[in-house]
């Protein structure tokens, strides 16, 4: 064999080994992206603060799973800025799902979660809910001040 025939041959071998190569390291940067969003916020609950537990459940948040997949939420956080946190335990939201948290107390199932909780969290007048993954950083923000509501989405 000639030089110019081993140099071809090294040249596709390494066009195929690179060919190869390029997608199994673009699949490891093409994850699919976790969104799950602080989509509604019931701050004031309607009707009197009472501090009762069925008007304590009408302060709520929304959290929505924007992508097909399932998103395990254990270890995540929902904290307002006084710092009272809910952490998620052994929660997976299912893909397209939506799942409200309550501040009150009651019966956890697929769709609602209850902090269990005998006085209400989130400040009517301001306030800011955030939600961190399990290694604290910040999926989503969602403010308030006022009249004026200002949600922030993180990704």
């Amino acid at each position: 064999m000639s030089v110019r025939r081993l140099s071809a041959a090294a040249a596709v071998a390494a066009a195929l080994v690179g060919a190869v190569a390029l997608p199994a390291s673009a699949a490891d940067h093409a994850r699919p992206h976790q969104r799950v969003e602080i989509s509604s916020v019931q701050y004031d609950s309607p009707g009197p603060d009472d501090r009762s537990n069925r008007s304590l459940n009408k302060e709520w948040v929304e959290l929505t799973n924007t992508t097909r997949q399932t998103v395990n939420l254990d270890g995540w956080t929902l904290e307002d800025e006084d710092g009272h946190t809910y952490t998620f335990d052994h929660y997976r939201l299912a893909g397209r799902a939506t799942v409200r948290i309550h501040t009150g107390q009651g019966r956890d199932t697929r769709t609602d979660l209850y902090q269990d909780r005998r006085a209400y969290v989130w400040n009517n007048d301001h306030d800011t809910a955030t939600l961190r993954n399990d290694r604290g950083r910040i999926v989503d923000e969602d403010s308030w001040s006022g009249r004026h509501h200002r949600g922030s989405r993180r990704g």
